[in-house]
């Protein structure tokens, strides 16, 4: 047997799997820019025409924050690239004075909608960028042949807010994962982005729609849930997310496959860490994909359950993926079967199943005794045996 794992992660070596699909830094700033162009457009237009335009009783900054894989770090580099395009998701919220029951006045969503639609196309001609319309949840904006920023649009209570700024400025004051993150994306407090700890606080949020209505939504919701699975399982389950979105992109080069969030919450519902082996861990969580994909995913603790995150699919389409990610963890495991003399036969059933960006370093791989495997089964509850009343003599 073999253990294929430093094929995915090895530490310091930058050409296993793992460090392939990371984008580069010079896509991340290329995407800081744009998405800065963005807020640095939005920003002072939008608090121009909030009485005029938008009725309320006051002038008003919105605010900005990048959501999406690259807030959970599991964005991937893309195979074919284009057609496929490298995505940030860069939300604008805007701080309303007048909450009715279910929201702001409703005649506000399309205005807020058509106003911020029309001054990215204002941007678009001065950047050279295209504007992609028709989506109803977002406005897409196309900054390159492999890259785009969607700008869903949002608002929430204004005394909501005031309790955010606060919370931020005590966060950004600290050191660490904070003000990391806050680096990596580009961050800025003085231009109106918060970090995403700063955001459980939002607890009324609402998207406009280009249909002209408020729907409800809590892009935090899934966030806190993904984060709380890292915390219990470890960095190798964003791994996992990661090694899972690229075998999508590499099987679906049209974009057909079960959507990001989907896979994320589905590998991350059951998954069982092991220790030194994303080799198991992914096996495993492709023959659960591989259940899951057969039905519907919900998930209780991000909304109780009322959406099915699968629901893009089509039986046929579900069927197909399903049978994908079978022959994911069927192929890993016939894979880490062979011997050491046939290694490369392992290398090859890999880039088969996953793409070319699997390394081809036999030297990478070990012989395996087997240990690993009976680790990863999880320990279960053993019901006690039933003993008998006995009596000696």
């Amino acid at each position: 047997m073999l253990k294929l794992s430093k094929l995915f992660f090895h530490s310091g070596d930058p050409v296993v799997f793992c460090d392939r699909i990371e984008p580069t830094d010079a896509q991340r700033s290329f995407l800081v820019s744009c998405k800065d162009a963005i807020r640095d457009h939005l920003r002072p237009r939008i608090r121009e025409v909030t009485i005029k335009v938008l009725g309320m009783a006051k002038a008003v900054d919105p605010r900005f924050r990048t959501q999406g894989s690259w807030a959970y770090r599991t964005c991937v580099q893309l195979p074919y690239c284009p057609p496929q395009e490298m995505d940030w998701d860069f939300g604008v919220y805007l701080p309303v004075t007048v909450w009715e029951e279910n929201g702001p006045p409703a005649a506000m969503a399309k205005a807020y909608f058509v106003l911020v639609e029309n001054l990215l196309k204002d941007l678009c001609k001065t950047k050279g960028w295209t504007l992609i319309s028709g989506k109803d949840t977002c406005i897409r904006v196309r900054v390159s042949e492999w890259a785009h920023i969607d700008v869903p649009l949002y608002a929430a209570p204004e005394r909501e807010f005031d309790l955010i700024l606060e919370k931020a400025a005590r966060l950004f004051a600290k050191s660490g994962a904070v003000a990391h993150d806050a680096a990596r994306l580009g961050d800025r407090t003085e231009s109106g982005e918060l970090a995403e700890q700063a955001w459980e606080d939002l607890d009324q949020v609402v998207m406009a729609t280009r249909s002209g209505e408020w729907k409800q939504s809590d892009p935090e919701a899934v966030s806190r849930w993904f984060n709380d699975r890292i915390l219990e399982h470890g960095e190798q389950l964003r791994r996992v997310c990661r090694y899972v979105k690229a075998w999508r992109d590499f099987q679906w080069p049209d974009g057909d496959g079960p959507s990001s969030v989907a896979i994320m919450i589905a590998v991350a519902q059951r998954f069982e860490a092991v220790r030194g082996r994303d080799d198991l861990a992914l096996e495993a969580s492709m023959a659960r994909l591989a259940e899951v994909l057969q039905g519907e995913l919900r998930e209780p603790s991000i909304d109780k359950g009322a959406e099915d995150f699968l629901r893009r699919l089509s039986g046929d389409q579900k069927g197909l993926a399903a049978r994908r990610a079978a022959a994911v963890a069927y192929g890993l495991k016939q894979a880490r079967s062979l011997t050491m003399p046939v290694s490369d036969q392992a290398v090859l059933t890999l880039r088969g199943h996953i793409g070319d960006r699997v390394p081809d370093r036999k030297d990478l791989i070990e012989p395996d005794d087997g240990a690993d495997d009976v680790r990863a089964v999880p320990a279960r509850r053993v019901t006690a045996p039933v003993v008998l009343a006995t009596s000696a003599g």
